[in-house]
């Protein structure tokens, strides 16, 4: 019999410090509305986040092991029609150092990867409107005729929308636009989309800061369509600079109905019609959703959102006395809050420390009642808090990738190499264990044999600086960096 999707209660005259509605949502028995989810980001004592969270965590996880994935991210392009203020990676096509790289360059890339017993690349790039669709057709094609044992987790929601706009496809609707240009680049080689580009949905941020990328309405549309062709994607946010505490809690509302949605639709045996009779379509045996959720903090280096003024503050949430955040004056759980309602927003940044990234990411996990899987982001926060953010609800350590640019642009240069990251999950409590794209098991690091425990001298293993495409690789270094 098919499992049949059900929708958690939801107990809203309750307080959410409650400590009878915080283990039940950490069995999984209740849900938060966003407003209790607001009040404990805002409120709630740093401990108590921690603990239920890791109780949640460990209901779906267990108490013993953690994961990482071994992949690449490889950026093919950063020309980009969008002009986002957060962003220090996008070029004009006509700048001096705008690329797009060569096949044989990608295949040299993703060989490094395989030989190293990669299993995943993340494939995405700025928005190039000179890439014809036969481009990313030929390229998913000798990507899969090369290493067919590579899962291509690749163009986050932007690149699709975009991939629309560019290549103008056949059909009456949003949905049916996407799904035409998906089901050909699925058909070519595509596995799963990443979800970059999420920023944060809250219309009167994205607006401000995503100059020319897609509306947060889009983004979600397109990763409903991927789920009903049987992908399995992720979704992200980036906090910490204009927004509100409601923005980052409107996110997570958006992030879990709409996966309320895919698993309502696509569950096993509710494959819609228009897909099972298509015959251009591979019809799934299941409907896809989102199987991972990852958010960080913004990096201000280089970038022009960057040179905002920042807003006194003591600490991560405070205001230093300078009375309310603007973001925080605008921002609304519904996603209602608009620019005029503060003259001064988008014209200061708040950015979040290490205190705010745990609060973030905790509440993450206890609203995201749906999600299995929240993501440490250490490239961002550093190693020893990234360590940490296994004990306030993620489960999975990122990515041990060989190279990454997009972050790195931004001036985070933090860079771990595969036995340091397993002696970060190991000294926090837990066994490392390599995983795949939706979280299965690959090796399990408990013997005498993983790559921590091989090594004798850890000076050889200190940070270094991250790979980067511009630069010759005549061999290349095994590092970790950020991903999804």
């Amino acid at each position: 019999m098919p499992t049949i999707y059900r929708l958690l209660p939801e107990c809203p005259d309750l307080d959410p410090l409650d400590l009878g509605l915080l283990a039940a949502v950490a069995r999984g028995e209740a849900r938060l509305t966003p407003e209790q989810g607001l009040a404990l980001l805002e409120c709630a004592p740093l401990h108590t986040l921690g603990r239920y969270a890791d109780a949640r965590c460990r209901a779906l996880h267990g108490d013993h092991i953690r994961t990482y994935v071994i992949d690449r991210n490889i950026n093919y392009t950063n020309v980009c029609t969008a002009k986002c203020t957060f962003c220090a990676f996008r070029r004009d096509a006509t700048d001096q150092d705008a690329y797009t790289l060569e096949y044989d360059q990608l295949y040299e890339k993703v060989a490094e990867l395989s030989a190293i017993g990669g299993t995943q690349i993340l494939l995405q790039g700025g928005m190039n409107p000179e890439l014809p669709l036969d481009w990313y057709l030929d390229l998913l094609a000798g990507l899969k005729e090369r290493f067919p044992h590579i899962h291509v987790h690749g163009f986050s929601p932007p690149e699709f929308i975009e991939f629309v706009n560019f290549f103008d496809p056949p059909g009456a609707t949003l949905e049916d636009k996407l799904r035409w240009v998906m089901v050909r680049l699925q058909q070519a080689g595509l596995d799963s989309l990443p979800g970059a580009g999420g920023e944060i949905f809250a219309p009167a941020v994205r607006t401000k800061i995503g100059l020319g990328k897609c509306t947060a309405e889009a983004w979600l549309t397109t990763m409903y369509v991927a789920h009903s062709l049987g992908m399995f994607t992720s979704a992200t946010m980036m906090f910490g600079h204009i927004e509100g505490l409601a923005d980052r809690v409107h996110h997570m509302r958006l992030v879990r109905e709409w996966q309320d949605r895919a698993l309502l639709d696509f569950g096993e045996g509710q494959i819609p019609e228009s897909v099972r009779t298509d015959p251009s379509i591979k019809s799934p045996r299941t409907g896809g959703h989102y199987v991972s959720f990852i958010s960080w903090p913004f990096q201000p280096d280089n970038t022009p959102l960057g040179r905002l003024k920042e807003w006194p503050q003591p600490g991560d949430l405070g205001d230093g006395g300078a009375g309310e955040f603007p973001g925080d004056a605008i921002a609304r759980v519904d996603g209602s809050g608009t620019k005029d309602m503060h003259p001064e927003f988008g014209r200061r940044l708040r950015l979040a420390g290490s205190t705010a990234y745990l609060r973030t990411q905790a509440v993450s996990r206890l609203m995201l009642d749906n999600i299995y899987s929240i993501g440490s982001s250490w490239v961002t926060m550093g190693p020893h808090i990234g360590q940490l953010a296994l004990h306030y609800g993620a489960n999975d350590m990122g990515s041990v990738m060989m190279e990454e640019n997009v972050v790195s642009a931004a001036g985070t240069t933090y860079c771990l190499d595969e036995p340091v990251l397993n002696h970060l999950i190991r000294e926090a409590g837990f066994t490392p264990a390599q995983r795949d794209n939706v979280y299965d098991i690959l090796k399990l690091n408990h013997g005498p044999d993983s790559p921590d425990l091989l090594v004798d001298d850890w000076s050889r293993h200190r940070a270094a600086k991250l790979a980067i495409h511009l630069e010759p690789k005549p061999s290349a270094a095994l590092t970790v960096g950020a991903t999804d």
